[in-house]
C-alpha cells in the first residue's frame, strides 16, 4: 500500500481535525477579547497538521511490514501466512486470513490426491485395456480368412481406432509429466514419419488416397515418440476430413532458420471463424460436428501443447474446400550445430 492510499483511507480522521480546527477558529472569532490571537493561532493550526502528519507517516513505516504480507498474498494466492501483526485489530485480520491460508492449503492438498488417484487409475485402466486390444488384435488376424475381406478391414480400422483414441488418453494423462518423459536426440525426420504413414495404409486404400512424400528429409533434434504422436493426430485429420480420391503430400524443406514438416491435404478445410480455435481444448468445430466419426476435440489440442513443450512450432493454415496445410517447425539450435 502506499502512503496517498494510507492516507485516503484515513481521511475521517483528517476531516475531523478539520472540523475541530474551524471550530477553534469559530470561537477566536466570536470571542472579542481573542482578537489578537490570530497569527499565534495560525501558527498552531499549521503546527497541528504538520504533527498530525507526523504521526501518520511514522505509523505508515510502523504498518508497512504487515503491508507487504497481503502484496506477497496477492502474488502468491494464499501460500503464506501472515505474521506482523502490531496491534489487537490487526491480530483479528492475521488470524482470518491465516485461517483462510489453512483451508485453501487443505482444500489443495485434497485436490492434488483426487486428481493424482485419478491418474493412477487412468494409467491402470489404458495398460490394462492394451491387453485385450491386442487379444482382439491376435483373434482377428487367426480368422482372416473366415470372414469377407471388407469386414475384416472394417474391424481392422475399428480397433486401430480405439487403438488410437487409448493412446489419446495416455499421452493426454502424461502430458503434464512431460519433463519425466523424453529424450532429445538427433532423428531423421523420415524415418519418424514413415512407421506412421505405414499405419495408416488401410484408410489409404479404402478411400484411394493419393499420398505424395516428397524425397527430401532433415535431421532435427527432438524426441522421436512425442513426434509420432503429434504426426499421426495431424496425419489422422487430414485422411478423416480429405474426401475419397483426395491427395495429402508431406513435404520436408530445410531453411537456415530450421526445417519445417508440410502434411497438405484437399479436403473440405476449415472455416474462417474456427481456424483461430482448433487447438482448443475440446473444439471440434463445424467439420467435427458433421464428421460420420465425431471429433473429441482432443488431438489438435494434444499435438498443440506437446509442440510447445518440444519446442515445436505447430500453425495451421486453410481454405474451405481448398485443402488444409499443417506445419510442424523445428528451429534450427546454432549452438549445437556449432559444437558439430
Amino acid at each position: 500500500m502506499t502512503f496517498i492510499k494510507y492516507l485516503k483511507d484515513r481521511l475521517l480522521v483528517l476531516l475531523g481535525w478539520a472540523v475541530l480546527s474551524l471550530l477553534l477558529i469559530f470561537m477566536v472569532w466570536l470571542t472579542p477579547e481573542m482578537h489578537n490571537f490570530w497569527d499565534n493561532l495560525s501558527y498552531l493550526l499549521v503546527l497541528q497538521l504538520f504533527l498530525v502528519f507526523l504521526f501518520f507517516t511514522i505509523d505508515y513505516y510502523r504498518r508497512k511490514k504487515w503491508y507487504k504480507e497481503f502484496d506477497k498474498q496477492e502474488d502468491s494466492h494464499l501460500q503464506h501466512f501472515v505474521e506482523s501483526a502490531t496491534n489487537s485489530e490487526e491480530w483479528m485480520i492475521q488470524e482470518y486470513v491465516n485461517q483462510q491460508v489453512r483451508e485453501h492449503h487443505l482444500m489443495l492438498e485434497q485436490l492434488l490426491n483426487s486428481q493424482k488417484d485419478q491418474k493412477d487409475y487412468m494409467d491402470s485402466w489404458i495398460h490394462e485395456i492394451k491387453v485385450p486390444l491386442a487379444a482382439v488384435d491376435l483373434i482377428l488376424n487367426a480368422i482372416e480368412f473366415d470372414i469377407p475381406d471388407e469386414k475384416f478391414v472394417l474391424l481392422q480400422n475399428e480397433i486401430q481406432q480405439i487403438d488410437e483414441y487409448v493412446e489419446q488418453i495416455l499421452y493426454y494423462s502424461r502430458s503434464d509429466e512431460f519433463v519425466n518423459d523424453y529424450l532429445i536426440q538427433e532423428y531423421s525426420l523420415k524415418k519418424i514419419i514413415q512407421p506412421i504413414i505405414r499405419s495408416q495404409a488401410n484408410y489409404f486404400i479404402q478411400k484411394n488416397l493419393q499420398l505424395t512424400l516428397t524425397e527430401n528429409d532433415a535431421k532435427v533434434l527432438t524426441d522421436a515418440k512425442w513426434i509420432e504422436f503429434i504426426f499421426r493426430q495431424l496425419l489422422s485429420n487430414a485422411i478423416k476430413y480429405t474426401p475419397d480420391n483426395g491427395r495429402i503430400t508431406i513435404t520436408i524443406e530445410t531453411k537456415s532458420a530450421g526445417s519445417s514438416l508440410i502434411l497438405e491435404d484437399n479436403g473440405v478445410g476449415i472455416p474462417p471463424e474456427d481456424l483461430g480455435r482448433i487447438f482448443d481444448k475440446g473444439f471440434t468445430g463445424e467439420n467435427g460436428r458433421k464428421a460420420q466419426q465425431h471429433s473429441t476435440g482432443l488431438g489438435l489440442y494434444l499435438a498443440k501443447k506437446l509442440a510447445e513443450k518440444l519446442g515445436v512450432v505447430l500453425t495451421a493454415k486453410s481454405t474451405m474446400n481448398g485443402g488444409t496445410m499443417m506445419t510442424l517447425f523445428f528451429p534450427r539450435l546454432d549452438y549445437y550445430h556449432e559444437e558439430r
